[in-house]
């Protein structure tokens, strides 16, 4: 059973005063920070091999990339008012970001190793059990025979962890 989905928040209202306009910034800083955390930390364990372990960050993870997009879409609604009122953070906010930026990019790249590692082993076992199941028949000719599709026996895998 699924569970339901959270109904989404309602946005923030743009910032109106140069105060909002800096704690949106400031808010958007600490969710790239504590997200970058929980990613360093998923990219620590898959690089260990415990992925058991980086998966029950996702909640976590999820949480905070909600809380990005909200803080995002926050940020770019105030614009205006962060670049009249405090022209310094937004240099500040792009470099947190390309920072940020980076490191999923570096979170991605070995989460894809992983899952190609992952998937060569799988087809690496289902290779070697199809080749012990086919029987070695040869054909008048000499070649060996191709095997009919009731030899090929099917490998189940269990994606739970």
């Amino acid at each position: 059973m699924n569970p339901r989905p959270q109904p989404k928040p309602a946005p923030a209202p743009a910032a109106s005063t140069p105060v909002e306009a800096r704690k949106l910034a400031e808010d958007l800083m600490d969710v790239m920070s504590a997200l970058l955390g929980i990613i360093e930390r998923e990219t620590e364990l898959v690089r260990a091999g415990k992925v058991r372990e980086a998966t029950e960050l996702e909640q976590q993870k999820s949480e905070l990339s909600r809380r990005y997009m909200t803080s995002v879409a926050n940020i770019q609604a105030a614009q205006k008012i962060l670049s009249q009122a405090a022209p310094e953070l937004l240099p500040t906010l792009r470099r947190h970001h390309d920072t940020f930026r980076a490191m999923l990019q570096v979170n991605l790249t070995v989460l894809a190793t992983a899952h190609a590692v992952s998937e060569g082993i799988v087809r690496g076992v289902n290779t070697e059990i199809q080749r012990r199941n086919i029987p070695n028949t040869y054909t008048a000719a000499g070649q060996r025979a191709a095997p009919g599709p009731r030899h090929i026996t099917p490998l189940a895998v269990s994606r739970s962890l």
